[in-house]
This record gives C-alpha cells, sequence and structure tokens, in this order.
C-alpha cells in the first residue's frame, strides 16, 4: 500500500498516512478537525542509479553496438547495418 502526505491547510499539521489506493481521501484534520486536510504532492520513493539496468542485465543478441554518426557503418548481423550491394 502507498504512502500518501496530506497536509492541513489551516493548522499547518502534516501526517504520513498508509492507505489503499481505492480508499477515500482524508479531508479532515486530526489536529484542528477543520475540513482542509489534503494530500500533498511528493517524490517518487525509488530511484534508478547505474550504468543502465537495460544493457547490462536485458540485452541480448549480438555484442555489436549501433554505428556512430562520425562512422557510419555498422557489422553485418546488426539491424541497423545498410543493405549489401552487389
Amino acid at each position: 500500500m502507498p504512502i500518501y502526505a496530506y497536509k492541513c491547510a489551516s493548522c499547518g499539521h502534516a501526517k504520513d498516512v498508509l492507505q489503499k489506493i481505492s480508499d477515500p481521501l482524508l479531508t479532515d484534520c486530526p489536529a484542528c478537525g477543520q475540513a482542509t486536510f489534503s494530500k500533498q504532492l511528493t517524490a517518487a520513493g525509488f530511484q534508478l542509479k547505474g550504468s543502465g539496468w537495460y544493457q547490462t542485465d536485458f540485452k541480448g543478441g549480438s555484442a555489436c553496438a549501433a554505428p556512430s554518426a562520425a562512422e557510419g557503418t555498422a557489422c553485418a548481423t546488426c539491424p541497423a547495418a545498410p543493405a549489401a550491394s552487389s
């Protein structure tokens, strides 16, 4: 279940609440009782760091890389390789 941050616009009371997504929003402040308790927008609780999980863990197939703009060439098995002319 996600944790939502709430804050009261009247008294400034802030609270983190563990709620289901389907639960109704809280509107009454537990500190002052006013109906000004609202959900806050917060940052995600995880970060993707490192050199790239796709390239290191799930990428399969050949070992060749896509051609660089300067080189303009690719290996024969690479899907980016130009069609061979005879």
